[in-house]
């Protein structure tokens, strides 16, 4: 399993044991991690799943895609290091990935 850790604006940590081959989005759900709504399901149609990559993790979490780039024009407050988690697939190469949480999710 791969451990991710999800730190909500308060600084409240999450650590979890994800499962590979689902989405960071999925895993939050799955482990009931507050601050991610999901609202679209993971179809990259809103940006309720708006996460921070921290900056350690970006080159192996890839780029976001157009349609990602799109969806995170209807988030607040991105940063260079904003991603929709619902397109982050988790692999044994993510273990230990952390991601931040917005204050507020679209």
């Amino acid at each position: 399993m791969t451990t991710i850790t999800y730190i909500e604006h308060d600084g409240t940590e999450h650590t979890v044991e994800a499962t590979d081959g689902l989405s960071v989005m999925e895993n939050a759900i799955r482990n009931m991690v507050p601050g991610i709504d999901a609202d679209c399901g993971g179809a990259c149609a809103c940006a309720t799943c708006h996460v921070y990559v921290d900056p350690a993790w970006e080159a192996k979490t890839g780029e976001r895609s157009s349609m990602e780039q799109s969806m995170l024009d209807f988030a607040s407050d991105v940063k260079e290091t904003s991603r929709l988690s619902c397109q982050i697939k988790v692999s044994s190469e993510l273990d230990g990935l952390i991601v931040r949480l917005p204050v507020q999710q679209g």
